[in-house]
């Protein structure tokens, strides 16, 4: 997933029919022509999150700010942390004290499970859009249900009744899943 809005890409449907797709400006810009002429239930989602998405609020949010003088800041966040007294035992003896060894063990964990994550996320993305564009469409359970067990050929299957364009867009999708 993007860190910077400004990175994703997005598309827009009319109903069921694929309108735009690309970064958010024009796929906005086609958006607001499209609603001119009348149309209803314009949708624009992110490709990356499958999130419905209101283009005013990406447009409008501007650069970041510049960092000022000085130390920078590390970003560090105190939180509660719940652990059994062996876990704390364990975590005194560790060099650099308790939230050094856990940074260390987060930071492993999350080197081990990138492709887990990955897969995760698409898998969410195309739940979000699929629950979005076809909640309604027949299939649309097992489909889901398919998306999830990695049956992709079964996925397809059910998702190639549904409207050309909606079935075109989650097949895309779930191709990253």
């Amino acid at each position: 997933m993007s860190d910077h809005p400004g990175d994703d890409t997005y598309t827009a449907f009319v109903g069921s029919r694929h309108l735009a797709a690309g970064p958010i400006g024009p796929v906005s810009a086609a958006a607001q022509a499209e609603a001119a002429r009348g149309a209803t239930h314009i949708v624009i989602l992110s490709d990356t999150t499958g999130r419905t998405v209101d283009a005013a609020d990406l447009e409008s949010a501007g650069p970041t700010e510049r960092p000022g003088r000085g130390r920078p800041k590390l970003g560090v966040t105190a939180r509660e942390v719940t652990l059994l007294p062996r876990h704390w035992d364990w975590l005194a003896t560790q060099p650099g004290g308790a939230s050094a060894a856990l940074r260390r063990l987060v930071d492993a964990a999350r080197r081990d499970s990138v492709d887990a994550d990955q897969t995760r996320r698409n898998q969410e993305a195309v739940h979000r859009a699929m629950t979005t564009l076809g909640g309604d469409l027949p299939g649309y359970e097992d489909a889901l249900r398919c998306l999830y067990s990695g049956d992709r050929e079964r996925f397809d299957g059910l998702i190639a009744a549904w409207p050309t364009d909606i079935s075109a867009y989650l097949h895309a999708l779930a191709g990253r899943a």
